[in-house]
């Protein structure tokens, strides 16, 4: 069984996109890991996702064969928080809501062993706040993947103000063998790479909301003007307007600045149901 860092077995919570690569990505470097989403559904959508995203990269090269088979092998599904009581370390990819992730955590906390590392892929929300409602603060850390999880190379590590500092170079080893790179943030609203971020989608949304250009034109001129691969916009709608959403009024709220402040714009895309690529709408169609 592999070992890296001392963790040989990885609960992943929430079979959304996030928590699917995250799995798909422990898998493929052997770790023994159980996906888990109360609802059935999304783990049979979760489990023909990474079936696919596997095969497409290994046709591409970008895994070898045998990390497809051995991520296949290496990988289980359940329905039941209770699959989890015997991991080395939880990670947790359920919504952006303090609230749900917060009882979550308590749960958890009940029910794995005493020597389990929690860890949040939260992109805002303060790990100290969570690490503080479970009773090993100290085995509680921030590791925020980036989207998509299998092709993205950075992982946000982000300890609390509880966290040890081995419990943090564990997770720093963990992040090198799954093939990451790292960086490390102080807890504070939005970390390093949201609170850059989300203020440039922000003031994308108030450029449109203010009929400065098109939404073509402003992701054009942002992707040709300044290399990114793809427009705020773009991007916005891929990571979900209901998540940047909640993002930034973490920020807002956490720091006290206005600059943080949503764009109505964008409150109104939420307020539609308008959430990009996931629900087929968002500033563009799908």
């Amino acid at each position: 069984m592999t070992n890296i860092a001392g963790f040989q077995s990885v609960g992943v919570v929430g079979g959304g996109q996030m928590g699917a690569g995250i799995a798909q990505v422990c898998a493929t470097y052997g770790l023994k890991t159980i996906l888990v989403d109360i609802n059935p559904k999304q783990i049979e959508t979760a489990r023909t996702g990474i079936a696919g995203s596997l095969e497409k990269l290994s046709t591409k090269n970008v895994i070898t064969a045998e990390q497809k088979i051995a991520a296949i092998g290496s990988l289980a599904y359940s329905s039941d928080l209770s699959a989890l009581k015997d991991c080395d370390l939880v990670i947790e990819a359920i919504v952006e809501n303090e609230r749900i992730k917060t009882e979550l955590f308590q749960t958890l906390d009940k029910l794995t062993k005493p020597t389990c590392v929690l860890a949040s892929n939260t992109s805002s929300i303060p790990i100290t706040r969570l690490g503080a409602a479970t009773t090993r603060p100290d085995k509680f850390i921030g590791m925020h993947f980036m989207n998509p999880v299998p092709l993205m190379k950075l992982v946000e590590v982000i300890p609390g103000m509880a966290t040890s500092e081995d419990t943090t170079r564990r997770i720093l080893d963990l992040a090198a063998g799954l093939g990451k790179e790292t960086s490390r943030s102080a807890d504070y609203p939005g970390f390093v790479v949201n609170r850059i971020l989300m203020p440039m989608i922000n003031e994308a949304f108030n450029a449109l909301m203010e009929g400065v250009a098109t939404a073509e034109d402003i992701d054009k001129g942002m992707k040709l003007g300044t290399n990114q691969p793809m427009g705020p916009l773009t991007l916005a709608d891929f990571i979900g307007l209901d998540t940047c959403y909640a993002i930034l009024k973490v920020l807002h709220e956490g720091l006290g600045d206005p600059r943080y402040r949503p764009s109505p714009l964008l409150a109104k895309h939420v307020e539609a149901g308008w959430f990009g690529r996931k629900t087929k709408r968002g500033v563009y169609k799908y």
